[in-house]
């Protein structure tokens, strides 16, 4: 039984990015939501704009995801004057309406910060440890950790 091996020669990455293939499309895709995502915005008051994110396109509605329901109620009221900023766009001219989604953007969460405390006792004994040590590395690693036992003033 043999596998026939298919040798297909590497192609550059602009080929398969600007292709006709499923990659290209895509990216074709990519960038025309970011230009209305830019258009839109630059013709939105500031404090609305921060809020719009166009999320995509599909049977001639476009996508549009504010992070709160308040500036979703006003990007309702905005939805004549934003088609009208579509179709100025090339290739926008489909657009016949716009799909509104709310989708809270939830910050980051920091790690927490663990503080470990190291009490006198234990300092007492790392210091007695550095003390019996001879090699100067170590010993002077060990009295840095020992300086950060809590003492009592």
């Amino acid at each position: 039984m043999s596998i026939k091996v298919k040798r297909f020669r590497a192609q550059p990455m602009s080929q398969l990015l600007g292709g006709r293939g499923e990659l290209g499309s895509l990216m074709r895709m990519a960038r025309m939501i970011d230009l209305a995502q830019s258009h839109l915005r630059a013709h939105l008051p500031q404090e609305l704009s921060e809020h719009l994110h166009v999320g995509g396109f599909r049977d001639g509605r476009l996508t549009l995801i504010a992070d709160g329901a308040a500036w979703l109620t006003r990007l309702r009221y905005e939805q004549p004057r934003l088609l009208t900023l579509l179709h100025e766009l090339q290739g926008f001219e489909a657009v016949r309406g716009f799909t509104l989604k709310v989708r809270p953007v939830r910050p980051p969460r920091r790690p927490l910060r663990q503080v470990r405390h190291l009490p006198a006792h234990a300092a007492d004994e790392i210091s007695s440890c550095a003390a019996d040590t001879e090699d100067p590395r170590l010993r002077r690693a060990l009295e840095r950790l020992a300086s950060h036992a809590e003492r009592e003033p």
